[in-house]
C-alpha cells in the first residue's frame, strides 16, 4: 500500500515502544475517549497489517427470504422492479443533471444508466448501458463529482480492476456526447488512489492525494491541475482516509485520521489549511473513520470507525455526539460507511459490528440520538463499507451493495423548514429542443446530501429541472448545466441553464427546481413545438 511509505516508519516505532511499555492496542491516548464499551477493536492498525478496504462485498452467507423482504418493505424498502446484468455488481452511483443515475459496475470500465419511468418513478425505472471508460481504467474507491457544466469526472482508485494500485488514472464523461475522455493526474503525482474530492463554491473541482498532504485543483477549460495545500500550506497530516465536507462559508472541513483528534479547514481563498480545533474524541480505528454529514442546521455529524461520534457546530466548536447504536448487543461502527441527509434534515446511516464485519444495520440520526430503522433485506450479508446510498430527486434514497439487489428507501419526506429552492425567474413559454436560463434562491441546497469519506463521493448539491405535463402527468427532466454557483446554504440569487428535451410533450405543464430531493413551488409553463 503506497501510503505505508509515508507513515509506517514513525508509527512502527511508536507501536513498538507502546508494546515494550505494555500498552495494549486500544489504550487511551492523551485522555481522548477511544470507543464505547462493547466496541469491536481490530488489534493492529490497517497500515501495519498491510490491509486495504476489501475490493469485494463480504461472502454471501445468508439467503434472503420472503419474510426478510416483507420486513424490509414494511420499513420503507423496495427492490427495483427491473434488474440489470452486472458483471461484478453496482457500486458508486452519481445523479446526473438530466435526472438519470449513473452507476458503476465496480472494478470495471462499465457504467449503467437508471432512467425513471414516465411518471418519474425510479422504482420502475429502466437500465441501459452508457459508453465505457478507457479500457485500462476500472477503478474502485475513487474521487468523483458531477461538475457545474453537468459532466461527470472520476479520478484515481485504491484498486484498478480489483487489483491494489492507488492508480493516478482518470476520466471525464460528457453526457450529451455519451463519451469518456482520459484525464491525466496532477504533475508529479504517481498516485491518486482512494482520494477525497469536492466541488468548491466557484465550481472548481479539487482532489486529495491519498498518500501525501497535497491537494490539486482542476482548471477544466484547459484540463490542467494546480497543486495546493501540503505541509507548507498548513496541512497537519496526509490525506489518507479523511473525508471532506463543504461548509456554508465555502471552506472544507476534515477530521484528521493520522493526526487525530485534530481537525482542519481548507480555505479556497488562500489555498491553505488551518486547524479547526480538537474533535475531542478519537473517531478512528484501523486507520479508518466514518462519514462527515452536513445537516441543514449547519452542524456536521461525524461518525467514528469505533462507534463514537462528534458534532461540529456552525460556530466552529466540537462536542461529543451520541454513540452509534448497538444491535443484538453488538456495537456498530462506521469504518467506511455511507450516509444520506434526508429531506427533513435527519441522517440515514449504516454501521456494522467491527471493521469490515457483517451484518450491516441502518439507523437515523435525528440531531440528538441514533434510532435503528429497518434495513434492506440483503443487509444481513453486508458490511458498511460495501453499501452506497444516494438521494434521488423524489426524496427517496437509492441503495446498492454490490449485489443485484438494488433498493429504494422511502422514509419521512417532510422538508426541513426554510431550505426549499425558489424560482425567481424563468420563461413561461418553452420550445422543445431549446435552452433557457433559470434564476432562483437556494438552488444548491444546504448540504452535499451524500457522504462516505475518501472512498466514495456522490454529492448532489446542484439544481435539477423537472417538468410535468398537466394533461397526461408525464414527468420529464430537463438537463441542467452551467450552474453559476456550487456552494451550499446561500440565500443569494444564482442561476443555471436547462435544455428542454426535443421529445417532451407539448401543452400546459408545471416546472419545479429540485435539489437534494426537495422541490420548489411549481411554476406554470407552456411547452410549444419547435416545428
Amino acid at each position: 500500500m503506497s501510503r505505508l511509505r509515508l507513515v509506517v516508519s514513525s508509527l512502527v516505532t511508536a507501536s513498538l515502544l507502546a508494546a515494550c511499555s505494555g500498552a495494549g492496542p486500544t489504550a487511551p491516548v492523551g485522555g481522548i475517549p477511544q470507543g464505547p464499551a462493547g466496541a469491536v477493536h481490530s488489534k493492529p492498525p490497517k497500515f501495519l497489517r498491510l490491509q486495504r478496504t476489501p475490493p469485494r462485498p463480504p461472502p454471501h452467507r445468508h439467503a434472503v427470504t420472503a419474510a426478510m423482504r416483507a420486513r424490509a418493505k414494511a420499513g420503507g424498502w423496495q427492490e427495483l422492479t427491473n434488474s440489470n446484468a452486472w458483471s461484478n455488481g453496482p457500486a458508486t452511483a452519481l445523479l446526473m443533471t438530466d435526472g438519470t443515475v449513473l452507476v458503476q459496475d465496480y472494478c470495471t470500465s462499465n457504467w449503467y444508466r437508471l432512467t425513471p419511468d414516465s411518471t418519474g418513478s425510479y422504482q420502475n425505472g429502466t437500465w441501459s448501458a452508457v459508453a465505457p471508460m478507457p479500457s485500462n481504467y476500472g477503478p474502485l474507491y475513487f474521487a468523483s463529482a458531477v461538475l457545474a457544466d453537468g459532466k461527470l469526472i472520476i479520478n484515481g482508485g485504491e484498486y484498478n480492476f480489483c487489483t491494489g494500485d492507488e492508480t493516478n488514472l482518470g476520466a471525464i464523461y460528457d453526457p450529451t456526447a455519451n463519451t469518456w475522455t482520459a484525464v491525466s493526474g496532477p504533475s508529479g503525482w504517481p498516485e491518486i488512489g482512494d482520494a477525497q474530492s469536492v466541488v468548491l463554491n466557484n465550481g472548481t473541482y479539487m482532489i486529495g492525494n491519498c498518500c501525501t498532504e497535497y491537494q490539486a485543483e482542476l482548471d477544466e477549460a484547459t484540463m490542467t491541475w494546480t497543486q495546493v495545500g501540503g505541509a507548507s500550506g498548513g496541512k497537519k497530516d496526509n490525506n489518507s482516509e479523511e473525508g471532506w465536507t463543504l461548509l456554508r462559508n465555502g471552506q472544507v472541513l476534515t477530521a484528521d485520521v493520522l493526526a487525530q483528534p485534530n481537525s482542519e479547514l481548507f480555505n479556497p481563498k488562500t489555498s491553505g489549511w488551518s486547524t479547526a480545533g480538537s474533535v475531542g474524541v478519537n473517531l478512528t480505528q484501523s486507520e479508518e473513520i466514518g462519514p462527515q454529514s452536513m445537516r441543514p442546521d449547519g452542524t456536521v455529524y461525524v461518525e467514528g470507525a469505533n462507534g463514537l461520534s462528534a458534532i461540529y457546530s456552525a460556530n466552529g466548536t466540537w462536542t461529543q455526539g451520541p454513540n452509534l447504536p448497538k444491535v443484538s448487543s453488538q456495537q456498530l461502527d462506521a469504518a467506511d460507511a455511507p450516509t444520506t441527509v434526508l429531506t427533513d434534515g435527519t441522517v440515514l446511516a449504516v454501521g456494522s459490528p467491527g471493521v469490515y464485519q457483517t451484518p450491516a444495520s441502518f439507523y437515523i440520526f435525528n440531531g440528538k440520538k441514533n434510532l435503528t430503522v429497518a434495513s434492506p433485506p440483503d443487509a444481513v450479508n453486508d458490511s458498511s463499507y460495501n453499501i452506497r446510498t444516494l438521494m434521488l430527486p423524489t426524496g427517496q434514497v437509492l441503495e446498492d451493495d454490490g449485489s443485484s439487489d438494488v433498493e429504494i428507501y422511502t422514509g419521512n419526506q417532510k422538508t426541513y423548514p426554510g431550505i426549499a429552492p425558489e424560482i425567481t425567474k424563468v420563461s413561461k413559454t418553452l420550445t422543445t429542443g431549446s435552452t433557457y436560463p433559470l434564476s432562483g434562491k437556494r438552488l444548491n441546497g444546504f448540504t452535499q446530501a451524500n457522504f462516505y469519506g475518501d472512498d466514495d463521493t456522490q454529492a448532489t448539491n446542484y439544481p435539477l429541472v423537472r417538468i410535468t405535463n398537466s394533461g397526461s402527468g408525464a414527468v420529464v427532466y430537463a438537463r441542467t448545466h452551467n450552474h453559476s454557483f456550487m456552494g451550499i446554504g446561500s440565500k443569494k440569487v444564482v442561476s443555471t441553464m436547462f435544455d428542454v428535451p426535443s421529445t417532451i410533450a407539448t401543452g400546459p405543464s408545471t416546472l419545479v427546481v429540485v435539489v437534494n430531493g426537495i422541490p420548489s413551488k411549481a411554476v406554470s409553463v407552456n411547452i410549444q413545438s419547435s416545428k
